[in-house]
């Protein structure tokens, strides 16, 4: 009897501890959102690369001549945290023509391999979601704007980059996701937006949660329809801040949570909660990339930039990696790895080119 006593509690210890993680399903930016590698597949087992630690995520890639290969990816390690800040050097490429049994190293400075600015293909949005209901604006309304200016701070480039916009909207208990400051890459324009925030602001002391969740998982959708309508790549982080629970019930908890889990993989979720009365176990499914709580309004700021530095790598671990190929016209298709190592960590993928038209002069 005591034996299964202590089997059952290992079994609860063991439940317990996979289920307070607050795990970040959607970190890999998949376009296919399975554990798939987007565009690319795993490395040939020629390349003897050994096991994986991190995971590139293909999101798009294309040629243009002379003989220039571009190829966007997302980078994360295999628990699906976010690999910012890579360089050109830690990028190792092999390329694969039809006379090649396995793949050849191609020199990274013979090749002239660079990350580039990605601003053409690429578009990054941020929709912070204020409570402003009754409870924040009397009892906390001066901490939040500090710590939202704050974030604005973090999250936003020190120099404007029109591929890197925020937005910022409020709820309180009406059926309505306000809009306090349309989306732009102007942090001094967001700033202003946030200090001018009165405590009269709300006409309903209520909280809409839900609504407020659904509404804007619809318009980062839109944002991420509007991008691929203009041939470029979206990502959309979502930031959720509250200091209670759904009040309004206008909208069910399973529709939340519906909205969230059924989403574009390209939209990250995060929360942001603050005080007692919150139910952590719904904000960390809500905010399933990553949620934070503070215990008391003097801890706000600390929270915010927590989650700032989160979306903040989620940004910056896109990558448009660029290099020039030795391939000619007349080889045809070829098949391309790319490696990168960070640290001890390292992981490659695989995918193809067409080299026609091919010559030489690439810079």
């Amino acid at each position: 009897m005591k034996s299964f006593l202590k089997l059952l509690s290992l079994h609860f210890a063991f439940v317990l501890f996979f289920s307070c993680g607050n795990a970040d399903d959607d970190i890999n930016f998949n376009i296919n959102q399975s554990g798939s590698l987007g565009e690319g597949i795993p490395v040939d087992e020629c390349l003897n690369l050994g096991e994986s630690d991190l995971v590139l995520s293909i999101q798009d890639q294309f040629t243009t001549l002379p003989g220039k290969v571009s190829v966007f990816f997302k980078v994360s390690d295999n628990m699906g945290n976010p690999a910012p800040g890579l360089t050109a050097e830690q990028f190792t490429i092999y390329e694969q023509g039809r006379n090649d049994e396995c793949f050849n190293t191609i020199s990274a400075s013979e090749s002239f391999a660079r990350i580039s600015p990605n601003s053409q293909i690429f578009n990054n949005n941020t929709l912070l979601v204020l409570d402003l209901s009754n409870s924040v604006l009397s009892s906390s309304l001066d901490e939040l704007k500090s710590a939202s200016i704050s974030f604005i701070n973090n999250v936003m480039p020190s120099e404007e980059e029109s591929s890197f916009r925020m937005a910022i909207y409020w709820f309180d208990g009406e059926d309505e996701l306000h809009l306090l400051n349309p989306l732009t890459a102007s942090k001094a324009e967001l700033t202003a937006s946030i200090e001018g925030i009165t405590t009269d602001i709300s006409n309903d002391p209520s909280t809409d949660l839900y609504g407020a969740v659904i509404k804007s998982t619809n318009i980062a959708g839109e944002l991420l329809n509007e991008s691929t309508n203009d041939n470029v790549i979206g990502a959309t982080s979502i930031v959720v801040f509250t200091d209670g629970t759904d009040q309004a019930s206008r909208y069910t908890e399973e529709e939340a949570l519906m909205k969230v889990n059924e989403a574009n993989s390209n939209i990250s979720f995060f929360t942001i909660g603050l005080g007692s009365e919150i139910d952590t176990e719904i904000l960390m499914e809500i905010g399933k990339t990553f949620s934070v709580f503070a215990g008391n309004k003097e801890e706000l700021e600390t929270t915010f930039n927590d989650i700032s530095l989160r979306v903040n790598e989620q940004a910056n671990s896109f990558y448009l990696f660029e290099y020039c190929s030795p391939k000619r016209d007349g080889s045809g298709e070829n098949n391309l790895a790319i490696q990168v190592t960070s640290g001890n960590l390292q992981g490659a993928v695989q995918t193809k080119f067409d080299a026609t038209g091919f010559t030489g002069g690439c810079e």
